[in-house]
């Protein structure tokens, strides 16, 4: 049986698999509703677009905690270059999203700003979503026989 290199997890079940797809809702959610407000200009979806943003980097920091317990427990895993782009991908859409969320004083940030800083963390997300799944399927990082 091959073994999970995921050291964090309950049971066998890895947590930080269980917990990335909240913050990637979120985030494409958030650029949903950007695009929603531009064209409906509701307060709606203005406070929508906040909340989004502020549930996704409440997950997003749960599964990078996660995903850090995973990363620094298992050497395989930090030798794996995807990981290594995963990772650094994943951090700076949070650094994108911790911005786009302080830059919401105004529903006229969401016009330009808001909707640039949502739609290139969920280009990133595509790219780091890739990486992730490069490690589960191509090299069986928490995957069990």
């Amino acid at each position: 049986m091959a073994t999970s290199d995921s050291t964090a997890k309950i049971g066998s079940h890895p947590i930080h698999p269980m917990l990335v797809g909240f913050p990637i809702a979120a985030f494409v959610g958030t650029l949903a509703v950007d695009i929603a407000y531009i064209q409906i200009a509701n307060a709606f979806w203005f406070t929508a677009g906040k909340w989004l943003l502020g549930a996704g980097l409440v997950m997003a920091a749960l599964a990078a905690i996660a995903g850090v317990i995973d990363f620094a427990g298992s050497q395989r895993i930090r030798n794996i270059g995807a990981a290594w782009i995963h990772a650094g991908g994943n951090v700076v859409v949070v650094l994108l999203e911790l911005l786009n969320l302080y830059s919401r004083g105004s529903a006229n940030i969401i016009a330009g700003r808001g909707v640039f800083l949502s739609g290139i963390s969920v280009l990133l997300l595509l790219i780091t979503g890739w990486m992730g799944w490069e490690m589960v399927y191509r090299h069986k990082v928490a995957v069990q026989d």
